[in-house]
């Protein structure tokens, strides 16, 4: 039976940190396979494991590493940074105000009509629909109130979940050091 080679764009390579910690959950940490060789010859990576996969040039051949790990500990941040995949992260992919998980944009829930900032405190994932029924109304006005109060998450809270949206696909050698419960449905 043939089998068709793998190309090396199906072979991202997880980035663990020194503490062999991915450095993120959502989006998972990978790197492609070119950026993972940059690192290896420039010795700021350990391989740690590799796939099947071998690469050549005309004077080397390179198993494709799967799992690499920084060789400095780099600190994670204090504070995530406030953006809009971090506000549908924080909020789980769901409208506040009818759970919707299609066709998202944020909302202010003060608008900004009426003097609401563009904070983490003042901001929700919201769906298309409700985010034109609510306009530049605020909560009580247009009776649509958040499910949850908007709040600025920790580094943790976004990690966590993260963690229940597992990637579609997650390569054997990176098993070890990944936290998800498959057994969830997100």
């Amino acid at each position: 039976m043939y089998h068709a080679p793998i190309a090396p764009e199906a072979c991202p390579a997880l980035v663990l940190n020194a503490d062999y910690r991915p450095l993120s959950y959502y989006p998972l940490s990978l790197w492609s396979w070119q950026d993972t060789l940059k690192a290896v010859f420039m010795d700021r990576v350990n391989i740690v494991s590799e796939y099947d996969r071998v690469v050549r040039s005309p004077s080397i051949e390179f198993r494709l590493p799967s799992v690499v790990s920084l060789k400095t500990y780099v600190k994670p941040a204090r504070s995530p940074a406030f953006t809009r995949f971090n506000v549908f992260l924080r909020d789980r992919f769901e409208c506040q105000y009818c759970g919707s998980a299609d066709d998202l944009t944020f909302d202010h829930v003060i608008p900004r009509s009426k003097g609401g900032q563009t904070t983490w405190d003042n901001v929700v994932a919201a769906c298309a629909s409700c985010n034109l029924a609510k306009g530049g109304l605020l909560p009580h006005e247009a009776g649509m109130f958040p499910a949850h109060k908007p709040h600025c998450p920790s580094v943790n809270d976004l990690h966590s979940n993260g963690r229940l949206f597992p990637p579609n696909y997650l390569h054997d050698s990176w098993l070890d050091y990944l936290y998800w419960d498959t057994e969830l449905d997100p």
